[in-house]
């Protein structure tokens, strides 16, 4: 398999008590190590934030995708979340599971290439950010 994962990704994961959350991932690979962002609705009652920002680092052997998701800032949830999944033969599919780190949380991930250039995802993220 020699398709970079370098893209836009929608992505959805499935928590207990939630149901399922959707997501958007940025990923950039660059020698099987991955890089990016997600950006993903607040779910938490209460919280302040519409949306949360979090980065992500990891790597990529053959078909076999781990990171390691950090939200900025922490708080209202979970602060870090480790993934891994495999990716499909076409690298338009990741697929895995989540768990954080020393809790029994734990799920189920998706993430599709989107058909969308970042370009055009970038500037319809920014059109639904609140004016300041």
């Amino acid at each position: 398999m020699t398709h970079d994962l370098t893209g836009v990704w929608d992505g959805t994961f499935v928590q207990p008590q939630v149901g399922m959350v959707t997501f958007l991932a940025t990923l950039i690979e660059s020698g099987g190590a991955l890089a990016g962002n997600v950006t993903e609705p607040c779910i938490t009652p209460g919280c302040p934030m519409s949306t949360h920002n979090a980065s992500i680092a990891g790597d990529r052997s053959g078909s076999a995708v781990s990171f390691v998701k950090r939200y900025e800032p922490p708080g209202y949830g979970y602060d870090t979340v480790f993934y891994r999944g495999v990716v499909n033969a076409e690298a338009t599919e990741i697929d895995g599971r989540w768990s954080v780190p020393g809790t029994t949380a734990s799920g189920t991930f998706l993430m599709v290439r989107s058909s969308k250039p970042a370009e055009a995802v970038a500037a319809e993220e920014r059109t639904k950010e609140p004016a300041r």
